[in-house]
Order: structure tokens, then C-alpha cells, then sequence
């Protein structure tokens, strides 16, 4: 768990370094070359906290899967 943790700081850590050079949200999104436009900053934003959301929800399933408590 601590491990996952950390690799979640880490993550975090990086995208607020590369967040603190972005001084427009409308600015496109680096990407690799696929051949469809690049989101911008504020849509890649809001997917973020929109996953996050989704994943920590399924974790804290799993979590009550494994010791039955509930909670808010």
C-alpha cells in the first residue's frame, strides 16, 4: 500500500511541475502524433479528476470488499 501511495505522490508531483509552466488552459495538450487534434489543458484537467474520482471509488470498493467496513 505505501508503495502505491508513493508512486501516487510521484505521479502527482509531475504533473504539478509541468501544470505550473502551463499559463493557458485553452493551449493544446502535448501528444504524440496520432493524427487527431490535441485536447487542451483544461479538457485533459478535468479527465484527470474525473478518472481519479472513478478509480479511487473502485478502490474503496475493493477496500470494503476485503475488511466489510463502511463509512462517509
Amino acid at each position: 500500500m505505501a508503495e502505491v501511495v508513493a508512486r501516487y505522490r510521484t505521479a502527482v508531483e509531475s504533473a504539478n511541475a509541468v501544470l505550473d509552466g502551463c499559463t493557458d488552459l485553452a493551449a493544446p495538450v502535448r501528444r504524440p502524433d496520432s493524427g487527431k487534434p490535441a485536447p487542451s489543458v483544461r479538457w485533459a484537467l478535468a479527465h484527470m479528476i474525473e478518472e481519479t474520482g472513478r478509480h479511487a471509488g473502485h478502490a474503496d470498493i475493493l477496500r470494503e470488499l476485503v475488511d466489510g467496513s463502511t463509512g462517509r
